[in-house]
């Protein structure tokens, strides 16, 4: 019987606690934008809710709120996504705010980006080459350090 069970619970309608629910993403097509809450966006982007407050309480997530329960929007999961992606590409939260604020963000509606000028790029990959370089330097220093005392 068990198996009949299961069987019938695959194929039941989405239950009213789903995931869809959770979301408040409409069921079919509509013109109202979808939210999301503070666990669906976490769960989504690999990151933690204590994250994702960070980013709000340092200006660079602006969630609706209900109550005590936060909403984000696609135009904020689209700004999350940027976010991460600048962090990805070794920029502080700083400069990540300054590329996705003000004139530097896309168009309205169109979602936020990196907006990197050639200058942006290659200024970033010799501060990250350089980064690298201390990086050998000091596991070098650990590795002689390592072979020094193994000796000893």
């Amino acid at each position: 019987m068990a198996y009949d069970r299961q069987t019938e619970s695959r194929g039941a309608p989405a239950r009213p606690g789903g995931p869809a629910a959770r979301t408040g993403r409409p069921a079919g097509r509509s013109t109202a934008p979808a939210t999301l809450t503070i666990g669906d966006l976490a769960e989504e982007f690999g990151v933690t809710l204590r994250a994702l407050r960070f980013y709000e309480a340092k200006g660079l997530l602006h969630p609706q709120r209900r109550g005590t329960t936060r909403l984000y929007t696609e135009d904020d999961r689209s700004r999350l996504a940027t976010i991460l992606r600048g962090k990805e590409l070794g920029f502080t939260l700083r400069e990540i705010a300054a590329m996705v604020d003000g004139d530097e963000i896309a168009e309205a509606g169109a979602g936020a980006s990196l907006s990197l000028s050639p200058a942006q790029v290659a200024e970033q990959i010799t501060h990250l080459e350089n980064q690298k370089a201390e990086i050998e330097r000091a596991l070098e220093a650990l590795r002689s350090y390592g072979k020094a005392v193994a000796s000893a």
